[in-house]
């Protein structure tokens, strides 16, 4: 049996991720974006909302995924499997998707008039901040595919000299306050392998969390018993984090570390609770989420482009841009797996649910 709220919380949060890069068009974060039209604070504030957890709870669901997928596998088999699954995708996204991204920051900033060809060797040739704002390379948002496979990787090093068998019986004695102060290694990791805010040290803490810690059936059982003040606690923090940064913008990273953990806790207790169920949604989702990871933004930028030349009002914009992508990727989404061979490259191969890039094995019910 699986565990459908773990797939079910990785689809929204994947889905989250249009109107958060919708959003960042008008961000006030001090770094544009490939399409910017200047700072909004209400937008800016939306992002601020649900940016100490959307990504970071991708990874703690990983490494709950890891846990089961190295009981089903052997470590060669994972090795293969995370190649197949994770860098083979990035590297075809970051040659047939990304430029395009960059193109039309370039068209956008520049004023480029140039084809994609030329652009591709720019593209290829020129090495500054790896954001791609200003046309040199980047891995765009794909960063986090390559995170996920180095730390993959990495964390095969951990569980092999400290096996979760090991460690469980630790692990399950832990009490919820415990288990809440796991932001301060988090935190700290933070500092590690830091690129522009993007933290490979971070990740691999939230990883290695999901695998030994929230992958524990009595740690969950534990922190549902303590859900009332771990959520009262998040709606506090997560009213003073909004306050503070749309009047003060700020944005401490302890603070963000703090509440981001703290919200992940609460989000899987509640998922638990209310999304433990497969549904139509859970089924295409399964398949579709890890495609619509590698197409959304190339799409987004693209249409951001011509939506800001052509329409008018903020509202409008967000609106056409948020739907107007998420229809796009599907349509591109459905297209793609009619070419095996793109098709393959992307992880939109496989009919089983949820047997991607995203997972490697069945999640057993307690």
């Amino acid at each position: 049996m699986r565990k459908p709220y773990i797939d079910n919380l990785r689809n929204l949060t994947i889905l989250l991720l249009f109107p958060v890069h919708t959003f960042m068009i008008w961000n006030d974060f001090g770094s544009k974006f490939y399409i910017w039209q200047g700072e909004e604070k209400i937008l800016s504030t939306l992002i601020v909302l649900v940016n100490p957890w959307f990504m970071p709870v991708l990874f703690v669901l990983a490494g709950i995924s890891a846990r089961y997928a190295l009981k089903k596998y052997t470590v060669g088999e994972f090795l293969i499997q995370r190649v197949k699954k994770l860098l083979i995708p990035f590297l075809f996204g970051v040659v047939a998707f990304i430029p395009f991204q960059t193109l039309y920051a370039r068209k956008f900033f520049d004023y480029y008039e140039g084809g994609i060809l030329e652009n591709l060797q720019y593209f290829f040739t020129h090495l500054t901040d790896f954001s791609g704002y200003d046309g040199a390379f980047t891995p765009g948002h794909l960063w986090f595919i390559l995170f996920l496979f180095l730390i993959s990787i990495m964390a095969l090093v951990p569980f092999h000299f400290l096996p979760y068998e090991r460690i469980s019986k630790r692990v399950e004695q832990m009490p919820v306050f415990g288990v809440f102060c796991l932001f301060l290694p988090i935190w700290l990791m933070y500092y590690l392998g830091n690129f522009g805010g993007y933290s490979i040290g971070k990740n691999f803490a939230l990883y290695l969390a999901g695998y030994y810690v929230l992958s524990n059936d009595s740690v969950m059982e534990k922190l549902e018993k303590s859900i009332k003040w771990l959520s009262g606690l998040c709606l506090i923090e997560t009213t003073a984090l909004v306050v503070l940064y749309y009047k003060f913008s700020y944005y401490g990273d302890l603070w963000v570390n703090f509440i981001g953990w703290n919200w992940i806790l609460v989000l899987l207790v509640l998922a638990k609770k209310y999304l433990n169920k497969s549904t139509g949604f859970t089924r295409y989702f399964n398949r579709a989420s890890y495609p619509v990871y590698i197409l959304h933004q190339s799409i987004l930028v693209v249409l951001a482009y011509y939506v800001v030349k052509n329409v008018n009002g903020i509202f409008l914009q967000t609106v056409c841009i948020c739907m107007g992508s998420f229809g796009l990727t599907i349509l591109a989404y459905h297209l793609i797996r009619q070419v095996p061979l793109i098709r393959n490259l992307i992880g939109a191969n496989n009919p089983a649910a949820s047997s991607g890039a995203w997972n490697l094995a069945n999640y057993p019910q307690k």
